[in-house]
Parts: structure tokens; sequence; C-alpha cells
């Protein structure tokens, strides 16, 4: 980002990867995967059965070389399909085993061409290989997913319940003939009741059920006007539809179809009627069960294999930091995801550089429990010193004592730096001073001075600090003690006091040789860190589903419902449905920015109108089909008072595009009162691959339609119309760094209402009340330099709205503003690269 984006094509990418063929999942996702060697660290063995098209296994440059997976169990093996990368096998057997050591053969194949190998095969056995003979290539063997159909053994048959599930559930129609046919009679369990439409296609009648649940059968009892032709569909959130049963030359009466899916709303869709009339249903009845090999979900367990555990006596532990770096520095839309878990005591001579994707904390319950005597460091070498775009990484609850006196954190957006005590300097800017577009700081104690340097704009929370140097355009403060004072009129800083409301992030540590996550208790008008205190609660590991690459939503879900928190390993996590959290106080927890991405247009995460749930430290990926909303928190209509226990999104980041194409109509829609939004970037991709204007659409970034909402480090940027849309009551917004599409094709792409432009930061007319501080939206229009954009901001104009401390900038003379906020403010102008100001509206 920034104005240095025209060396964005220089970046190095992953090729897009078209998934292997399969409708069921194989028996070996999320299984036990070993081989006869490893390429290196970023490829191991898990990587081939973890259900990412991604992610690989690649072996040592050798013939002769092996994977196996472990199924769990005896199972019936009748296919095997080997997703091959371009180092592929050209002589290969498939074998099975029952105990992993005496192999038969299933299946041998010569002169293989890679790409994808679909094998019919029979067999029974535990275990399931890849033998390699001979390599097509000089490079070893490389499979992007190994996976092995059939059934297991010991596995009971389905069973399906007589009970009706949707008796007396919610309902809701298409339409109704009249108020005598209501579409909770087709639900209520009288067989003299009915619901009936309007006589016209198509029609649905559908039953909420209150939870996903596993559908098995749907019992329909038809008046004489019936459907001919209907399908029966389920959804996870009552807006995105499977269907489970499609009928044709159906003839009406009573009916029984036995279906397979999960969801929470079950529906009737008719498409073709078999009278003049509309579609009439006496009744319907929704059977639920459950295979007999589904036992509850255990808390607890190792932390996966991207989870680098290390004390000060580790072999080698430099050479670990290094090996990492080396893999992820410049993998900017890489899959790699790692977390190093430093236990609490003192290391010497350390320099633990932090590349994209990895997380650096410690164990102990204070940051000086971990004590580095060296330096954790961002640079921007990979990039030609520019640190613009030295995202998706972070640093956690150590004591840091610099080699030099100075600790290097030259970072961009998503990259928080929280809970750290750096006894000495830090320096934001990379060597050289080169460009930078930072950044975060909370909970952190700086005892010598900050650097910003080239650092454009920054956000520090509830920290102190032994002094601030300068700053650029946009150095916003709250709670720090040894901040600057407030000289907007005439320099970059905005400074409060304290902060309103705060809770730090939950973060896991060592209770002696036991994991637990500490979960911070809410702070008012907070001032400084908040350790040594540490007011708060702790929750054991074993109250957390630690989720793994290659789990389920379905698990996910299921670990949700029997009352456990979520604990994301680091990986990439696709989802074939929605993560429901509907639990008060729910902890969702990610490690290494697991990232979780949804597929087929479903959203990503919706959370309940309930108390304190805490999402942390985790990245949302949009999917290549156009999702409604990424993140949902509290349903539409929500109303429920928070205010002693907001739920909080803390380091939760969205991305759509870059990785691949994306695509979501919303982001990050907030529809609970009293949330605490603290540090978020959410990004529409202005470079990498799967990007254009309607390649990675997505109209708008944050949506707030709960009231008393706050937020504090607020990163939003290019999206296609509105950046944040706030129309709650009492808002208020701490920070808030914003750049319009850079990719807008011309004026009239973006006029709406006699408007040139969708201002970075609306606030809907009907609000009366809204605060804000320190704001910044850039301009950088490479489309088309000739647009000029009406605003930045657009805020109704009344006594209880006001915001503070407003900028906007042209970067370079690409594009331009007329007013800061409304017809307010004088535009920038030329390529100077000046902000426009105000230090008050109105």
């Amino acid at each position: 980002m920034g104005v240095a984006l025209a060396a964005a094509a220089a970046l190095i990418t992953l090729p897009a990867h078209a998934p292997a063929s399969a409708a069921e999942t194989p028996l070996s996702q999320g299984r036990t995967a070993t081989s006869s060697s490893d390429e290196n660290g970023g490829t191991p063995a898990a990587y081939a059965v973890d259900g990412d098209t991604g992610t690989r296994w690649s072996s040592a440059a050798g013939d002769t070389q092996w994977l196996q997976v472990d199924l769990g169990a005896t199972a019936s093996i009748t296919k095997v399909v080997l997703d091959w990368e371009a180092a592929y096998g050209k002589d290969y057997k498939v074998q099975i085993s029952a105990d992993g050591s005496t192999w038969t053969d299933l299946k041998s194949v010569t002169g293989g061409d890679g790409g994808t190998d679909t094998l019919d095969v029979s067999g029974q056995g535990r275990y399931v290989r890849m033998y390699g003979i001979h390599r097509a290539t000089q490079w070893g063997y490389s499979l992007w997913e190994f996976q092995v159909f059939g059934t297991t053994g010991g596995s009971t048959p389905s069973s399906c319940g007589t009970a009706n599930a949707a008796k007396g559930k919610p309902a809701s129609a298409s339409s109704t003939e009249n108020a005598g046919t209501p579409a909770s009679a087709a639900f209520d369990g009288d067989p003299g009741t009915r619901w009936s439409s309007a006589a016209s296609d198509p029609q649905w009648v559908q039953v909420d059920l209150g939870s996903v649940q596993d559908l098995c059968k749907v019992d329909l009892s038809w008046e004489a006007a019936y459907a001919k032709e209907f399908q029966i569909q389920a959804s996870t959130d009552g807006r995105t539809w499977n269907t489970l049963r499609s009928v044709t030359g159906a003839t009406g009466g009573t009916a029984s179809y036995d279906v397979s899916g999960s969801g929470r709303y079950v529906r009737v869709y008719g498409t073709v009627r078999a009278t003049g009339y509309g579609y009439s249903l006496w009744e319907v009845a929704v059977h639920t069960g459950s295979s007999g090999t589904t036992g509850p979900v255990q808390g607890g367990g190792d932390l996966g294999p991207n989870v680098i555990v290390v004390d000060p006596s580790t072999p080698d532990l430099q050479q670990k930091f290094d090996q990492v770096f080396a893999q992820q520095e410049s993998a900017q839309f890489g899959t790699g995801r790692y977390q190093f878990l430093l236990k609490p005591g003192t290391y010497n001579g350390i320099n633990a550089q932090i590349g994209f994707y990895t997380s650096i904390s410690g164990l102990g319950l204070n940051p000086d429990d971990t004590q580095i005597n060296g330096d954790v460091t961002v640079d921007a070498g990979w990039f030609n010193g520019n640190a613009t775009q030295n995202f998706w990484r972070s640093a956690e609850n150590l004591a840091i004592r610099p080699s030099n006196g100075t600790d290097r954190w030259a970072v961009a957006q998503a990259a928080p730096f929280r809970r750290i005590h750096v006894q000495g300097g830090l320096n934001l800017a990379p060597n050289g001073y080169g460009w930078a577009s930072g950044g975060y700081i909370a909970d952190s104690r700086i005892d010598g001075t900050v650097g910003p340097y080239s650092q454009q704009q920054w956000y520090t929370r509830d920290s102190s600090v032994g002094g601030w140097t300068n700053g650029v355009w946009n150095m916003t403060f709250t709670g720090v003690q040894g901040a600057p004072a407030t000289n907007f009129d005439t320099g970059p800083y905005t400074t409060l006091d304290t902060t309103p409301v705060s809770r730090e992030k939950p973060f896991l540590y060592l209770d002696g040789s036991t994991y637990k996550v500490f979960v911070p208790a809410k702070r008012t008008n907070a001032r400084g860190v908040s350790w040594p205190a540490n007011a708060g609660t702790s929750l054991p590991l074993d109250q957390f589903y630690v989720v793994k690459p290659g789990a389920t939503a379905a698990t996910i879900n299921q670990a949700l419902s029997q009352g456990l928190n979520l604990l994301f390993t680091p990986g990439v996590y696709h989802l074939d449905r929605t993560i429901d959290v509907t639990r008060a106080d729910t902890v969702v927890l990610g490690l290494g920015l697991a990232t979780l991405v949804p597929d087929n247009g479903i959203d990503a995460m919706h959370v309940a109108d309930v108390d304190g749930v805490r999402l942390a430290g985790f990245l949302i990926d949009a999917g290549s089909v156009n999702s409604d909303t990424l993140l949902q928190i509290g349903p539409p209509g929500s109303s429920a008072d928070h205010s002693a226990n907001p739920t909080t999104m803390q380091d939760v980041f969205v991305r759509i595009g870059g990785a691949g194409p994306g695509l979501a109509t919303n982001s990050v829609v907030v529809n609970s009162d009293d949330v605490v939004i603290d540090h978020t970037w959410l990004w529409r991709a202005d470079h990498g691959s799967g990007v254009g204007w309607d390649t990675n659409r997505a109209d708008y970034g944050l949506r707030v339609n709960g009231d008393d909402v706050l937020a504090t480090g607020l990163f939003v940027e290019h999206f296609n119309k509105y950046d944040v849309y706030w129309n709650g009551e009492r808002g208020r917004t701490i920070f808030f760094q914003n750049e319009k599409a850079y990719d807008a094709p011309n004026a009239a792409a973006i006029t709406h209402d006699g408007i040139v432009g969708y201002a970075a930061y609306k606030v809907a007319d009907s609000v009366t009340t809204h605060e804000a501080w320190g704001l910044g939206s850039y301009c950088n229009y490479t489309a088309d330099p000739t647009i000029v954009q009406a605003h930045g901001f657009q805020v109704p104009v009344r006594s209880g709205v006001t915001l503070h401390d407003v900028l906007v900038i042209s970067l370079g003379g690409k594009g331009q503003y007329a007013h800061v906020v409304n017809d307010t403010g004088a535009p920038t102008s030329g390529t100077d690269t000046v902000p426009s100001k105000l230090t008050r509206f109105p």
C-alpha cells in the first residue's frame, strides 16, 4: 500500500490451484500422516491430508519415497485420489496395511503423467500409502492432496429419529394465501391446519430448528394444491441454501423423503405447481439423527505441527527462527502459518526476525517472565527497504533488551505489538528510513524513545513510552503515559488521556507445565499497562477445542455446541458451513494468523447477541464465491445490553483478494450493542493475485448497526463503496486509517446521489450522537488520476455528532479530495502529499 505500490508486480505469489475432485469428505482428511522424508519444514506429510489444496507434502530428491496415512480404524477402501504438484511420480504403487508394517498392493501405476490421478481400488486396512518408485523430475515427490475414500469398518448405520424436530418451531414463507393459512400452520403438528401460498411460482415455506442438526428425513402432507416439482433445501444461516432432494413428477398426498445433510433451517421450495392454485401443505415434519461414529469433541491436546515451543536450552534456537524467516520473509500470499511460543526464562543473543504469518509470544503470565537479551526484528530488506507491505505478523507478551539499545519493528497494517516490555528504544522505520505505513501498539512499556521516523500513521493504546520523536501524518494516543501532547493544528498528534473502554486480548500461557488461556478483564478510562496486576480469568486448555489443519466446520460447531472454546492453531481452514458462536463468554483465539476461508459463498462466522464473546488473532480470507458477510456480530435487530460485558474483536483481520479472487458484499457487520473493536485491518486487496474492480469486489468494509460500539485502531481500505458505514447510536472511533480504492475506473463508477466518491467513513443521516478522533483518508486513484472525490468523511450536521482531528491526503496527486468533511475543509491539490485538515467538525 502507500505510494510505493509500483513495486507490487515483484511480489512472490502462489499459483492458483484447482481443488482435488471429490464430493465427499475423504477418510484420510485430518488424519495422522507420515513420510519417508520431507523436503523442508514447510512441506510436511500432514499437508497432503489437510483438505487444503494450497499446501503440499514434498519429499527429498530421491526415488523410493513414500507417504502414508493412518485412517484411525480399519476401513474398506474404494478409491484413492492423488493430486500431484509439478514434481510427480512416474511409477508408483498405492498400498494398504492392517498394521503399518506389512503392505499389500492396491494399484500399480506406470508412466504416470501427473495432474490428478483417481484410482478405483478395493481392499481393507487401517494404513494407506503412496510408494514412489521412479520420479518424473529431478525433484522429489510432491502431493497437494492424498485422499482415501471408503467406509470405516467400525461404523454403525445412521439412525434417524422418529420425533418431529420442526414441530412448533418458528416458520416463515415467501407468501400466504390469507391470514388463515400462515406458515406456522405447516409445523404445528395439527393435520387440520395448513399453509397455503399465493398462486404463482416459485414459492417456499421454511422452519428454523434453532440449531444446526443432522437431517435424515422430511415428511410432507400436501393438501389438494400440491407441488409437481420442488426441492427440499437446508441452510445454516437462512440465506445460503443447499439442495438435499430434488423431486419431479410428484403426485401430492403424503410422502417421505430420505435426505442427507445438515442445517438449522429447512425449507420446501416449490418450482412447478400441479394446479391453478398456490402450494398448500397440511404438515411438514423434519427428522434428525446422527451416525454412530460421532462422539463428543475432546478439549485440550497438543498444539499441532506449526506451533514451535522453545525454551532457553533448545538446541539451534537461532537456526529455528532463521529457517522459518527464510520461508516466510517474502511469502506475502503464501499458505505457511507459524507460531513461536517461548517458555519463561532468559534467552541470550537471539535475533528473531518475524516474517509473514509468523507470531512470537512469551508463555509467562507477565511479559518480564520471558526475557530476550537480543532482538525481535521486522525490517524490509525483502522489498528494497520499503516497509509498506510488512503485513500479517505479531509479537506479544515478551521483554526485549535490544542488542544495540533499540529494537526495530518496521511494519504496516495487521502487525500488532502487544504486551511487550522494551528495555530500550523502539524504531518503527526500516533500515534506510524508507516508506512505512503502520501500525499498532497496546499494553506495552517502552523504556526508551519510540522513533516512528517515516511511519505515516500509528495508534498506541494503554501503554507507557520514554519519549516519542516525530510523526508524519496521523499519530494517535489514548491512555499512554509519556505520550506527546495534542498538536494536530500544526503537527500529527492526537492524544487522549485515557481509553474509555478496553480489554486486552486473551493469550496462551504456561501455569507450571499446564497450558491455560488468560482472559483479561474489562478496563474503563484506562491509562498505562494492565500488567503485572493482571485482572481477569484463566481457562485451562481442556476447555478449548484445539483446532488443527484438516478440522471441519461441522466438528468446530459441534465443539462450540458442547460448550468448548476454540483455539485455532496455525493453518488455513476451508469452511463448508458458517461457524456459529452462540454461547456467552466464548473465546475464539487464533495462533500464527490462523486463516478461515469460507467456500461456496457462505459467511465465515456468526456471533449471537450474547455477552462477552472474545474474538482474537485470526484472519478471514474471502472465498472465490461471493459471501454476504464474512463476520457478523449479532443477528439483525440485536438489542441486548452488553455494557457490563461487551464482545471484543481484537487483531481480527479480513482480506478480500490478494491470495486469489475473493468476493464479499460486507466484510464485518456489527449488529450487537456495546461491541469493542480493538485493532482490525479490513482490506480489499490492491495488489497480489485476483485483483480487479469486479474480480475482488467488496462493497463495504465495516457496517455498524449496534449502539454504543467503540472502535480503537480501525484500519479499513479500498472498498468499492463505503469503507465504514456507521448506523448505530453513540458510536465512537479512536484512530481511523483509510485508503480509497486505487482501481476505481473513473468518476462515474463511484458517483452516487450526485456525489463523486463514497466517503471513507460515513455516519448515517439518522444518527444523532457520534464522536471520533484521529481520522485519516488517503486517495491514490491509479486507474484514473483525474478523479476528484467530494470528501473523505460524510456525517449529519447536528450537535451530537463531532469529529476531532481529521485529514485527507492525495498521494502524489493521483486523484484529489474537494473537501475533508461534507462540504467543509480545503481541497487537496497537486502532487505535494500535504494533508488537508480539520481539527473539529462541525
